[in-house]
């Protein structure tokens, strides 16, 4: 990046934070702001300014974003967030996860013709995470009940990093298929294996040493965030170190840690989340650059179907077969399955997928990932506060009949973080 892009990215940014709430009150959010910027910067009217991420920029932001984001958002959830709800949860990254995922990629093999099994399993499994900062009016609108808030919000957290072995099975598939790539899903699989118990083993000790040094007091609070933000990174360079899948390896760390930390390595966390929220501004900045205009020069009618069904039938469907009998309602049921959008853990994935397996190969999924997301952007973005402040105090008695008092409220670093 050169002197003349930092100093635009960094006036962006300061715009953002000087703007950020008058722009949130007309629903504009900062993926939109940055998306936007990104395509201006790129084809619109400030193009001659030069500015263009190079693929090393983009891929390094991706990967620095998906680390953080995985770590912080499973570290987050503890146990205390599910105890009440845990049966909720289950079904819904359980049953709802593995359906929608599954509903997407068959989808995929009949829409697009010619597309192979590996490309669909990627729409599918890219498309499956869902962002609930992207409704950020919902997440913090009291009229809502805290127990939808916080269904929405712990699904939100954690499905990311389940869904991400398959996207990068996916992604390993369709590289070896191509031949831009000598390992296959094999060996992709082999390193999930071992990300795995890599990031256990540095979280769960990174998060015992964390709460040993404070209740000691040998931590210094100023430097005790710097040291988590520094064990999400270690999780995921010791997996590159010893072969192991690095993602998986913060997912798994950001448990660990967050099982054995307690309360103390807790109040840390949010160091990590702040970090990756400025990063993530940037990755929309780079998925409006380099991903928008292709995806809108390749549109099809099938990828216009595609991402409108994403949205609804693959989405909600799952989530109405996985909360089936729970008494919760029609209307919190539909209401759970409307309100999940795709956010940055797509778009990250989609650029993870365009710098490994290239854009001949992988540009059909691509363009049907960032349209989507693009659809989502505006279309939550759009009706998180209208439909909360509407349909929210409807949702009480179907909800449980359990109001704000007692229970965790769905952690505003969310909306921080995924700077919504």
């Amino acid at each position: 990046m050169s002197a003349s892009d930092l100093a635009i990215v960094a006036a962006l940014v300061f715009a953002w934070g000087m703007l950020s709430a008058r722009l949130e009150r007309f629903d504009v959010t900062a993926p939109i702001t940055f998306v936007l910027a990104g395509l201006l910067l790129t084809h619109g009217p400030l193009a001659p300014l030069g500015f263009m991420p190079s693929h090393e920029l983009v891929k390094s932001l991706a990967e620095v974003t998906l680390v953080l984001v995985l770590f912080s958002d499973a570290s987050r959830v503890g146990l205390r967030d599910l105890r009440a709800d845990v049966g909720l949860c289950l079904r819904l990254l359980g049953i709802g996860l593995p359906l929608t995922i599954a509903l997407g990629t068959l989808l995929a093999l009949a829409l697009f013709t010619g597309m192979n099994i590996w490309l669909a399993l990627l729409i599918g499994a890219a498309l499956a995470p869902t962002d609930a900062a992207l409704g950020a009016g919902l997440m913090v609108n009291q009229a809502v009940p805290a127990r939808i808030r916080r269904l929405i919000n712990v699904e939100s957290g954690l499905n990311d990093g389940i869904a991400t072995p398959f996207v990068l099975v996916a992604v390993a598939g369709a590289a070896a298929a191509e031949q831009t790539a000598s390992a296959g899903p094999g060996e992709a699989v082999v390193e999930l294996a071992a990300g795995l118990l890599i990031g256990v083993a540095v979280g769960g000790a990174g998060g015992f040493l964390v709460n040993a040094a404070r209740r000691r007091g040998w931590a210094e609070g100023s430097f005790a965030g710097s040291a988590v933000l520094a064990l999400a990174v270690c999780a995921y360079a010791c997996a590159l170190a010893l072969h192991g899948n690095g993602f998986i390896a913060a997912f798994a760390g950001g448990l660990a840690f967050g099982a054995t930390g307690g309360q103390r390595s807790e109040r840390l966390v949010p160091f990590v989340e702040e970090t990756g929220a400025l990063v993530s501004l940037l990755v929309w900045l780079a998925f409006g650059a380099v991903a928008v205009v292709p995806a809108f020069e390749s549109l099809t009618w099938q990828t216009v179907l595609y991402a409108v069904l994403s949205l609804t039938v693959i989405r909600m469907a799952p989530v109405a077969v996985a909360l089936a009998g729970e008494r919760l309602g029609r209307a919190a049921i539909a209401f759970v399955g409307w309100f999940g959008p795709r956010g940055l853990a797509s778009v990250v994935f989609a650029l993870i997928a365009l710098e490994d397996i290239g854009q001949p190969v992988a540009g059909s999924a691509v363009s049907v990932i960032a349209f989507t997301v693009l659809l989502s952007v505006v279309a939550h973005g759009v009706t998180a506060d209208p439909l909360a402040r509407r349909y929210g105090p409807r949702l009480g008695p179907a909800a449980g009949g359990i109001d704000d008092a007692g229970i965790p409220q769905p952690p505003e670093r969310r909306l921080i973080r995924r700077a919504s």
